[in-house]
């Protein structure tokens, strides 16, 4: 009795899951394509797939490169972006063809079909798209790298490069404030690569004095005025340059060198409040913004004229 009860139950399970796969097997006409429950499943399952080994291979290529210092960063980076750009068009091409039965003939054909309406509506997004692939391969800028961007007609965004994606660049600001550009603004117009080549960068100030300075006082003082600043190179050494007699000043040109380049804002103010310190001690005079007039006041600088700085 209890045999006949248990072969009963079998028969009557292997039923409903005859049952079960006969249904979700069964394919629902959508348009050209037939989808059922199962096909749906394997897709999903296989984009999944996809989705672990793309990352299961970055962090092989991660492990793998680390290891070999020859290799530049941004190069990882490249190969980390293409490695999983790759796997996961895979793992959509293939997940879409297990799931609607898609081949790469009817895939063609879809694709063609978007282009058009990217072309018209998502003209740029698909700008963006290529941009991005353009970063990474002929790489104009990389991670790690401090830019100058220009965001509108009088801003602008100063940070190191974050990452760079598929669509976006995020930069990170000195105020530790993540800035996302889309790629297009990297690649159609021009901005400042701080880093690129040589991690060496030469920061400028302008100074100007009056007509009576002893040259090779203000010389000396401005070299004095770069020594001790914090991320300011011994090598290259700091150097002046006498860039010209102007209508009423001798201007001077300050070089200091850095390989912190993101820093570049507090090394110039550093300096300025150096500078106007020791003109004020070697009674070295500057004279007033250009349309300004000149007078004596004892109240400032010990009587001297009221000093201006072009930096």
């Amino acid at each position: 009795m209890f045999i006949n009860t248990f072969c009963l139950a079998i028969i009557q399970i292997t039923d409903w899951i005859e049952r079960f796969w006969h249904y979700a097997n069964y394919g629902i006409p959508i348009g050209n394509f037939k989808v059922s429950v199962i096909s749906l499943i394997t897709g999903v399952i296989i984009f999944y797939l996809a989705l672990i080994a793309s990352r299961v291979l970055q962090s092989y290529l991660q492990n793998r490169l680390n290891e070999t210092a020859r290799i530049d960063p941004g190069i990882r980076y490249t190969l980390f972006r293409i490695a999983n750009y790759v796997l996961l068009a895979l793992g959509v091409l293939f997940g879409l063809r297990a799931a609607f039965g898609l081949d790469l003939t009817t895939l063609a054909v879809v694709f063609t079909a978007m282009s058009v309406g990217i072309g018209f509506g998502l003209q740029y997004i698909a700008g963006d798209l290529a941009s991005g692939f353009i970063l990474l391969f002929e790489r104009p800028v990389k991670t790690g790298d401090f830019v100058t961007v220009k965001t509108d007609a009088n801003g602008e965004v100063q940070g190191r490069v974050h990452s760079i994606n598929l669509r976006t660049t995020i930069i990170l600001t000195n105020q530790r404030t993540a800035v996302i550009l889309p790629n297009s603004k990297l690649v159609n117009q021009s901005f400042a690569n701080w880093s690129f080549g040589d991690r060496k960068t030469a920061i400028q100030i302008d100074v100007s004095v009056d007509y009576d300075s002893d040259v090779d006082l203000v010389t000396e003082t401005l070299l004095r005025a770069t020594e001790g600043v914090k991320f300011v190179l011994d090598e290259p050494k700091p150097e002046v340059r006498f860039m010209k007699f102007g209508e009423t000043t001798l201007d001077f040109r300050l070089l200091v060198w850095t390989n912190q380049p993101r820093n570049h804002v507090k090394i110039r103010s550093d300096i300025n409040y150096k500078i106007n310190r020791l003109f004020i001690e070697e009674d070295i005079k500057m004279p007033p913004p250009r349309g300004q007039n000149v007078y004596n006041d004892s109240s400032r600088f010990g009587g001297r004229k009221e000093a201006g700085l072009v930096a």
